[in-house]
């Protein structure tokens, strides 16, 4: 049993809460802390919370609490973060980890310093249909993977924080391109250096200083490139889908508008249909079970698990500095309209990058292999020594 202190009680601390007493179910949130006593009241009743509080510390260092979930805005994440590691608590941080990577790598150090258990709460990389795809990328199903497309977009955030580029640290960039980028990292491979960004955004829609839509290309040390989508422009609800494609093989995900349920209805529904759902009237596309859809149920279990068992999750600080790191040099990439080096203090990963390409001997090389119509086999091939591409 983990106990738990839980700092916000917005739309992410309600998630978190549904995810933390569903799935284990041994474990225990034993305080809350949030800014309002509404909001707090509110919480602490609906999970039944034994206590409360509009002070954070407390929470933090409250004596029944092994763990520190973060679910605050952006601009405290850091505050939050630092005096839990200070005070000898576990620490699990949701995205992004930082509003910047100095930010982040403060955080980094000060759990690092400290010695405790840290995990990046990055939720997209553990849905279900997440997960199946990426043991299929590790078993070599698809070969090398040369390109990653991510794409988040929406109407735009809940709360009001969300808009002002102080507390956020930018906009849909930093909101969701954050997942966007981690999901892309998961599929090329966490130990492959990204390189450099080449980033488009711009304010279309809202009146805002940071920018509510933003297009991204990130590469890699190996070659590959992991594309990001993002817009707080879209209209039509929440479209979560990725594109993994590899020498041998692609994989197409549909996370959320097309998730095997559709419904439609004349008077319009009564009920909850989806998060950020712009109608409920006409066709409409619930999703069964958005803890797990989200990926917040495996997320969790991933963490805590390692935390019980003494282990190092699949998300840590590291992966969320990283994040952070490639999400400032695509705000540079805006200003300068150029591609811009990815800045990192360090980079934790030992190995290189392997190419998945085996070498081969031969006086050709295979371009491309496709069974024509009559049954029969043509290879496309280059010679090595030549250059001279032919039909064999």
């Amino acid at each position: 049993m983990v106990r738990i202190a839980m700092l916000g009680c917005g739309l992410i601390g309600d998630f978190y809460a549904q995810a933390l007493l569903g799935q284990r179910s041994r474990d225990q949130i034993r305080i809350a802390y949030s800014r309002t006593n509404d909001r707090l009241e509110q919480f602490v009743s609906k999970w039944k919370i034994p206590s409360g509080t509009t002070d954070m510390l407390e929470a933090i260092e409250h004596p029944e609490v092994d763990a520190v979930v973060i679910a605050t805005p952006n601009h405290m994440h850091e505050h939050a973060a630092c005096a839990a590691a200070q005070a000898g608590k576990a620490v699990l941080c949701t995205k992004p980890l930082g509003r910047n990577a100095q930010e982040a790598y403060r955080m980094l150090q000060a759990v690092e310093k400290a010695g405790v258990f840290h995990g990046y709460l990055e939720d997209l990389v553990y849905t279900p249909k997440t997960l199946k795809a990426l043991a299929s990328v590790r078993d070599g199903s698809l070969g090398k993977i040369l390109w990653v497309r991510s794409r988040e977009t929406h109407p735009g955030p809940h709360s009001s924080w969300f808009w002002n580029k102080e507390l956020a640290g930018g906009g849909a960039i930093v909101d969701m391109g954050c997942h966007c980028i981690e999901i892309a990292r998961s599929f090329i491979g966490k130990n492959i250096r990204p390189i450099e960004v080449v980033c488009w955004g711009a304010t279309q829609v809202h009146p805002i200083d940071s920018e509510d839509h933003a297009i991204g290309l990130v590469r890699y040390e190996n070659g590959a490139i992991g594309q990001f989508e993002v817009s707080w422009s879209f209209r039509g609800g929440m479209d979560l889908r990725d594109e993994v494609v590899g020498t041998e093989g692609t994989i197409w995900l549909n996370h959320w508008l097309r998730t095997g349920i559709e419904m439609f209805s004349s008077v319009g529904s009564q009920t909850y249909v989806a998060e950020k759902s712009e109608s409920s009237k006409g066709w409409m596309f619930p999703v069964g079970n958005e803890v797990s859809a989200l990926g917040y149920l495996d997320m969790f279990e991933d963490m805590l698990n390692a935390f019980d068992a003494g282990q190092t999750p699949r998300e840590t600080f590291f992966d969320g500095y990283v994040v952070n790191s490639i999400v400032d040099a695509a705000y540079r990439s805006i200003q300068s309209k150029r591609w811009e080096p990815i800045q990192l203090e360090r980079w934790d990963y030992t190995s290189s990058y392997d190419t998945n390409v085996a070498k081969q001997d031969s006086e050709f090389e295979i371009i491309k292999r496709e069974l024509l119509p009559d049954g029969s086999e043509r290879l496309i091939v280059k010679n090595r020594k030549t250059g001279q591409i032919e039909n064999r």
